[in-house]
């Protein structure tokens, strides 16, 4: 009998600690009260195991005792902890002062219990020493003082939640007292009534759960996590299984006479093929994940780990970001496809983009559709179930035709993000049966203006790619018409001077000189236009005075003529030779443009160390501090009529880019020099 009731007290504490630990609202006195329910449990199982094997020796088990004691007492003194900064209750005495008299206690009876270990039995025929049970009543006495006291200064309103323990605690010190008064009295414990204890704790461990239910604070902070319960329940499922085959192949085997061997095998090999389609199915995992969360947790959800498998699946960079979007929010209600709607501004509609394990679905929605304004306004998870049997919750809502014909859809979910509906998810039936509740509902919500953020970074990302592509495209196209509109310029002045000098031997050498020259322009445009790259150049050494000369040679026709001061010569640079040649004509050709025909344009060459220096100096109308700070060397500004803003933005990036710098000086109405500083090159 004792062996039975002590082990029914063995699983009772054993069942409520588990109950506390996997409960999730408490951080203060759920330690105590779990590790006072673990201490019980591994001591009547002791008392069980010494009863079962008839071990007439139970030190293990008085040691154990005075734990459960201890803990027990340590969790109503943390229960009264609070009461003692309450100044005006005079009715409670010092707890603090108290402590270390109750630890002495237990010390003598620890020491007491390893020193007559010997003595101590519940053999009734077997004496034991009055000191040693006398302590025992002590315990038991400050134990039922403990829980009076706390009952006492609880405030009346608040006994509900904790007069179910304090009758339980209570009752096991009360129980004590009579068990160790009865044997202080005859010197030997009762085996009667040393039995019928085991009992006694069984009927009190379920008081204690009830306090506990009623006050959250003393539910364990400890957090279970949910992936070890996932992998325990499977290998403890697994396990029960195997055993459960092995022992139907054994009698197989002793059952099927000479066959029986080739049944046993057969049947093994079957019933392991089995379970690893079970364990690796999605639906079986799933339901795991469902029943666990629903069974052994108080919310459904571990926010932490599912906020970090969203967060990285949304990250992965194997799969396009819109299925991403699709598989994140599927995975937090163990759905197995969706599709997603996104916004169009130009077709004033949402339309599919993209889909995961549904076929595609050729439809869409507009803006201006009571399906969206329900999501725009209200910002729901809209339930396709409950559309279908409460409909009342969506009066204002008409479901569009397609989207009940997507096999076994639903749930939408909304993209909203700044309060504006970007789009929206349709997600299908989730593998397990799961209850859309509010916690189901809110974390969609949330998960989806996450998602949204992410969408509309990607499409906004796509937009800046295609505008930057225009953009490219644009400016290429912007250089060439300029290169262009200055081999135009060059023949247009060509033919101009040609009425006046048509006769001049030397001029219709310049003409054809200057024709042929515009013609190689052309073709070398034209072939990095056919290669795609127009700035494909190629460096090579170049004579800086040569080159001049010819800049200068090109605008000998213009007004006023350049001219052209070589200080230093064989001064060789890497450029490549026609965009060197461009720029430098480009710079001719606007101070020969901002100068009247009396002034003067003068381009000088000279060396510093380690540079080649040119000047291009002229007598024109100069420009502002502000306009040169401001306007001078950002593209598609000029002071020009007919001009497009990008000659003196193209100098300067291309006299940068093979190391070189360009300055300029300028005062209004009295002139602007151009100073180009490139880096010397030794032969």
């Amino acid at each position: 009998m004792a062996t039975l009731s002590y082990t029914a007290a063995a699983i009772a504490f054993f069942f409520l600690f588990i109950l506390l630990i996997t409960r999730w609202q408490g951080r203060l006195y759920g330690p105590l009260l779990a590790v006072a329910c673990l201490t019980s449990s591994v001591w009547a199982a002791a008392i069980a195991g010494s009863s079962y094997w008839n071990y007439p020796d139970p030190l293990l088990a008085r040691i154990l005792e005075i734990f459960r004691n201890a803990t027990l007492t340590i969790f109503l003194i943390t229960l009264l902890g609070p009461f003692q900064s309450d100044k005006t209750n005079k009715a409670l005495p010092r707890i603090r002062p108290a402590v270390t008299a109750i630890a002495l206690l237990y010390l003598t009876c620890l020491i007491q219990t390893i020193t007559f270990s010997h003595t101590t039995s519940t053999d009734p025929n077997q004496p034991i020493s009055s000191l040693e049970f006398f302590t025992w009543v002590a315990i038991a006495i400050i134990g039922m003082i403990l829980v009076e006291q706390y009952y006492r200064n609880t405030p009346r309103e608040q006994r509900w939640g904790i007069k179910f323990i304090c009758l339980g605690i209570g009752g096991l010190f009360v129980y004590d007292f009579y068990l160790y008064s009865d044997a202080l009295l005859f010197r030997k414990i009762n085996p009667d009534i040393w039995a019928a204890r085991g009992w006694i704790n069984t009927l009190i461990a379920p008081l204690i759960a009830l306090s506990a239910a009623r006050n959250p604070k003393w539910t364990v902070g400890i957090a279970v996590s949910r992936r070890i319960l996932f992998y325990s329940s499977a290998l403890f499922g697994a396990a029960v299984y195997l055993l459960l085959m092995a022992a139907t192949g054994y009698y197989l085997r002793f059952s099927g006479g000479t066959w029986g061997t080739i049944f046993q095998l057969t049947f093994l090999f079957g019933a392991i093929v089995l379970l690893i389609v079970v364990l690796f199915s999605g639906t079986t995992r799933s339901w795991l994940k469902v029943s666990i969360s629903k069974h052994f947790f108080s919310y459904n959800y571990d926010y932490r780990e599912e906020w970090l498998r969203f967060t990285r699946t949304l990250s992965e960079e194997e799969t396009e970001l819109r299925v991403r979007v699709i598989k994140s929010l599927a995975q937090l209600v163990e759905s197995p496809a969706g599709g997603v709607w996104f916004k169009s501004e130009q077709q004033h509609a949402y339309l599919p983009i993209a889909c995961w394990n549904i076929p595609h679905v050729d439809a869409s929605v507009t803006m201006d559709n009571y399906f969206c304004r329900f999501m725009q306004d209200n910002s729901w998870v809209i339930d396709l179930y409950q559309h279908d049997s409460e409909s009342q919750k969506y009066a204002a809502m008409v479901l569009p035709d397609w989207l009940p014909a997507i096999p076994r859809a639903r749930w939408v979910v909304p993209l909203i993000l700044h309060g504006e509906l970007l789009g929206f998810v349709v997600l299908t039936e989730p593998r397990s049966t799961i209850e859309f509740n509010w916690e189901v509902r809110d974390l969609l919500k949330v998960a989806g203006r996450q998602a949204a953020s992410y969408l509309a970074q990607y499409e906004a990302a796509q937009a800046l790619s295609t505008a930057r592509q225009f953009e490219s495209f644009s400016r290429m196209s912007t250089f060439i018409v300029h290169d262009i509109k200055n081999l135009i310029a060059q023949l247009s002045l060509l033919l101009t001077n040609a009425e006046k000098h048509k006769d001049n031997p030397e001029f219709q050498q310049d003409m054809l000189d200057t024709v042929a020259l515009s013609v190689n322009k052309m073709k070398r445009l034209l072939e990095k236009l056919n290669k795609g790259n127009v700035r494909d150049e190629k460096n090579a050494l170049l004579s800086l005075d040569k080159l001049l000369q010819q800049v200068i040679a090109s605008k000998s026709f213009c007004e006023p003529k350049p001219t052209l001061i070589i200080t230093d010569t064989d001064l060789n640079i890497q450029a490549d030779s026609s965009r060197l040649e461009r720029v430098l004509g480009h710079l001719v050709q606007n101070a020969i443009e901002a100068t009247p025909k009396g002034g003067y344009v003068e381009v000088r060459l000279r060396k510093h160390p380690g540079w080649a220096i040119i000047e291009i100096e002229d007598s024109g109308c100069g420009m502002g501090e502000q306009f040169i700070r401001d306007k001078l060397f950002v593209p598609f500004e000029s002071t020009k009529t007919a001009g497009m803003g990008i000659g003196v933005f193209e100098s300067r990036e291309y006299v940068e880019l093979i190391g070189g710098k360009l300055h300029v000086s300028s005062e209004v109405s009295k002139g602007t020099v151009f100073t180009v500083m490139l880096p010397l090159e030794a032969l």
